[in-house]
C-alpha cells in the first residue's frame, strides 16, 4: 500500500522560509514523477512543483519560481520543497502526490497525501 507523509508545515512570517517533506512508503520514489499542489483557502488545489524519478528534471509554476525548490533524496525515499521568500498568497495547504508522467493536472497522479498547512502571516 503506497502512503505519503507530508510534513513540515506551519505558521512564518512573510519573508521567510519553510521546507516541507513528503515521506513515501510502499514504493520507490526515484520511480515516478513526484509533484506539489496547493489549495489555498475557498480555491481549487493548484499546482506548485514536480520532479522526475531521476531528480534530472523539475518544473514550477511561475509564482514561485526563483523562490522555491523541489529536490529528492531517493535513498531517503523523499521529497522535498523548500520554500523561500514566503509570501501571504502561499497560504494554504501543500499536498504531494506521485504518478508516472508529468502532468500539471491533478488528474494524473494516482497516490496524495493528506496535506500539511502553511500559513503566512503578513
Amino acid at each position: 500500500q503506497v502512503q505519503l507523509v507530508e510534513s513540515g508545515g506551519g505558521l512564518v512570517q512573510a519573508g521567510g522560509s519553510l521546507r516541507l517533506s513528503c515521506a513515501a512508503s510502499g514504493r520507490t520514489l526515484s520511480s515516478y514523477v513526484t509533484a506539489w499542489f496547493r489549495q489555498p483557502p475557498g480555491k481549487e488545489r493548484e499546482f506548485v512543483a514536480a520532479i522526475s524519478g531521476s531528480g534530472s528534471n523539475t518544473y514550477y509554476t511561475d509564482s514561485v519560481k526563483g523562490r522555491f525548490t523541489i529536490s529528492r533524496h531517493n535513498a531517503k525515499n523523499t521529497v522535498y520543497l523548500q520554500m523561500n521568500s514566503l509570501k501571504s498568497e502561499d497560504t494554504a495547504v501543500y499536498i504531494c502526490a506521485q504518478g508516472t508522467f508529468l502532468s500539471y493536472s491533478t488528474y494524473s497522479y494516482d497516490y496524495w497525501g493528506q496535506g500539511t498547512q502553511v500559513t503566512v502571516s503578513s
